[in-house]
């Protein structure tokens, strides 16, 4: 890589009059700028134009969890008193980074929340819907199921079979028939 091309915000990319303003970078009195970090770039237009100056980023900004935004995620482990998620999408924007959140016993339901058991609302494997309550510890961030809209969205029942919910909180195996417990999102 060529580092000579690496530019910086408000890093001077050469006169106005030379160069036609791309993405990435914006002009000011008669000069060219660099308005995000990345890989300088000349591209020729065709005859008569001036060449196309833009700054392109390496790498696309990934979707970062915050208080209050939906995520879709995947229960990877369960103990006695909280499910694991790998989060995959944020809002409508996938992951590019792991992040990790918990759920905890009391953020399942808004309701009966000393009688709720994880092993009935979730399943290592569970597709869910969630909302970040809170930005955690330098692990993880804290997520709730407690709306009806949030919950299990999809699973698999034990002989690999797809379920579909019947109720708030059972899934009925389409193989089976057989029902188990779950969390379930109320579908939109």
């Amino acid at each position: 890589m060529n580092t000579k091309n690496i530019v910086t915000p408000g890093q001077r990319l050469g006169f106005a009059q030379d160069y036609v303003s791309g993405p990435g970078t914006y002009v000011r009195g008669n000069l060219l700028y660099a308005s995000v970090v990345g890989m300088k770039r000349v591209t020729k237009q065709t005859t008569g134009e001036s060449p196309m100056l833009t700054v392109s980023r390496e790498k696309q900004q990934s979707a970062i969890p915050e208080v209050y935004s939906i995520i879709t995620g995947k229960v990877i482990r369960i103990t006695p008193k909280e499910a694991v998620v790998s989060i995959m999408v944020v809002g409508n924007s996938p992951c590019k980074e792991d992040f990790q959140g918990i759920i905890r016993q009391q953020d399942i339901r808004a309701t009966e929340r000393d009688k709720v058991k994880i092993y009935n609302s979730f399943r290592p494997g569970d597709i869910i819907r969630a909302e970040v309550i809170s930005l955690g510890d330098a692990r993880s961030y804290y997520l709730s199921t407690a709306k009806n809209e949030l919950g299990v969205i999809y699973a698999q029942s034990i002989e690999g079979a797809a379920m579909i919910p019947i109720s708030w909180q059972e899934m009925q195996c389409t193989k089976t028939k057989t029902t188990e417990f779950r969390k379930c999102a109320k579908p939109f």
